[in-house]
């Protein structure tokens, strides 16, 4: 069963509307307590009071809930309020989907009605933070958009819950209209049964390549089942280059890769770029599946469509975004990866974290050295994060641009060393720490130096890297505009601010602070 859970305004009616159009047998829980009772919601709630219409609400639900006729259900937001409830939703033949808004736009979507618990908005807030770490829990699936079609979009991958994605793993459906596609995060996942083609994580009947390069190839080499062949491209930064591209494309077109086939990118953010950018460009453009191996990926590259190379003048000056057809994230990879690239990744943690405030920035910030390898949930949350984001901005034109707290340093200081001296991880973890100098952050800059000391991370810039070299490459940011280049600053966890165009005397000042 189905069974639609989210905030009061999260659409859960409507979707539920459109997998009844899909054949499924749906109940909407207050629509059938409404009849049951013979009164409206708002007369039951005045009526029962709060504590007889949960108690009314919660033994409906459960009758519901136990009923094998019912495909789908859909719940009110405070169903879940119920241990009963909560307990009977955790069910092995139960998928719960989160419909997942923030409160803002939950407000907005329900202010001046006659909900009864929508009268007052700082009480609208209260129960919303209240309410929302119980959806969070109970989730098996979210879905990220405000289509009133994105659950049944989705519905071939929720229906995978049955019988190919195993515990402890959950779904993001990424709703981007027609680049909508799933995401799925957790250990010991079944790689070559997700990627049977025709499937929702492999869609089409062509073939797949693979691109790769040679530190991921012996780890899950025989996972994929039967593919077209690998495309191998050495390990690191200096792979996302033009005439790498140049070699990945010819090989593809050497294994007789077609317009039906798709691209597998297997691997870290380097390889996810540039096996992106590939199948951006290949014939026009061809269908993409992440795969990411690497902390860094699995938290942050392999989402959100962005591909590219990058030129000797700077990072990601050549790219496109071409959104993949699925991401299939499996945790259980992280168990074999190298020490500091671990590390490295927890930059992107960190920055994350910072970045969502609130519960994730504070369990981030307690993680210790290597247990990020056994906090599947953490990189799911992680993951999620950067997804709600790119829902809302895909192209990259406003709220996406928060994501790139930290990186206009980091990325220079890649820049000016010709990206052999700092892995990205470390360079971000300068370039969070630059920032939140330029905020005036002190007290936070202080806790975020000692989180990354404590991975392992730098915090200190080589005194052999010229500060003037990497403010020369701050200037050639690829997001620079006519009025210069804008940083994304941060003051406290939650509430990053974009756009600010700073003088480049306090640039220079907090690069120069990296070496003291």
């Amino acid at each position: 069963m189905i069974c639609l859970v989210g905030f009061m305004g999260a659409g859960k009616s409507t979707a539920l509307r459109s997998l009844e159009r899909s054949g499924l047998r749906t109940v909407d829980l207050d629509q059938l307590l409404e009849e049951r009772q013979g009164a409206s919601i708002p007369n039951l709630f005045n009526d029962l009071g709060e504590h007889g219409f949960r108690e009314a609400e919660a033994g409906l639900a459960l009758e519901v809930l136990s009923d094998p006729e019912v495909d789908a259900l859909a719940l009110g937001g405070g169903t879940v309020l119920s241990d009963e409830v909560r307990e009977a939703l955790s069910g092995a033949d139960r998928t719960v989907v989160w419909l997942r808004q923030d409160v803002e736009e939950a407000w907005s979507r329900v202010e001046g009605g006659n909900r009864p618990l929508a009268r007052d908005r700082n009480q609208f807030i209260e129960l919303y933070e209240e309410r929302e770490p119980l959806y969070r829990d109970l989730a098996d699936a979210v879905v990220v958009g405000a289509r009133p079609d994105a659950v049944e979009a989705a519905l071939p991958a929720l229906r995978a819950f049955d019988n190919t994605i195993p515990d402890g793993a959950r779904l993001i459906w990424l709703d981007l209209g027609d680049s909508s596609h799933p995401v799925v995060v957790g250990p010991g996942l079944d790689l070559a049964g997700l990627l049977t083609p025709g499937g929702p994580f492999a869609p089409g009947t062509g073939r797949s390549v693979l691109v790769w390069d040679s530190n991921v190839s012996g780890a899950v080499g025989d996972r994929f089942g039967e593919t077209l062949g690998p495309v191998e491209v050495p390990p690191g930064e200096s792979s996302k280059s033009l005439p790498v591209a140049d070699e990945v494309l010819r090989g593809m077109a050497v294994l007789g890769t077609t317009r039906t086939d798709r691209v597998l990118a297997v691997g870290g953010g380097v390889t996810g770029d540039l096996a992106g950018f590939c199948a951006a460009t290949y014939q026009r453009g061809i269908d993409l599946v992440h795969v990411p191996t690497t902390l860094v990926a699995q938290v942050d590259s392999a989402y959100g469509g962005k591909t590219g190379v990058d030129l000797p003048e700077g990072k990601n000056y050549v790219g496109a975004f071409h959104q993949p057809v699925s991401v299939l994230t499996d945790t259980a990879l992280l168990e074999s990866l190298p020490e500091e690239e671990l590390a490295a990744g927890m930059a992107e943690v960190v920055k994350t974290g910072l970045l969502a405030g609130g519960t994730l920035w504070e369990t981030v910030k307690g993680l210790q050295p290597g247990e990020i390898r056994s906090r599947p949930d953490v990189i799911f949350e992680c993951a999620l994060h950067k997804c709600e984001v790119v829902a809302n901005d895909e192209k990259d034109l406003g709220a996406r641009a928060t994501l790139n707290l930290g990186h206009t340093v980091g990325h220079a200081i890649e820049t000016a060393t010709g990206y052999d001296r700092y892995r990205h991880g470390e360079a971000v973890s300068l370039g969070l720490l630059a920032v939140l100098e330029l905020s005036g952050a002190d007290g936070l800059r202080s806790e975020v130096e000692e989180v990354v000391d404590r991975h392992g991370l730098p915090s200190v810039l080589d005194p052999e890297v010229d500060t003037g070299d990497v403010l020369t490459a701050v200037g050639f940011d690829k997001k620079r505009t006519d009025d210069g280049v804008a940083f994304v600053l941060l003051e406290e966890p939650g509430s990053p601010r974009t756009g600010a165009v700073l003088p480049d005397d306090e640039v220079r000042a907090a690069i120069e602070a990296l070496s003291r």
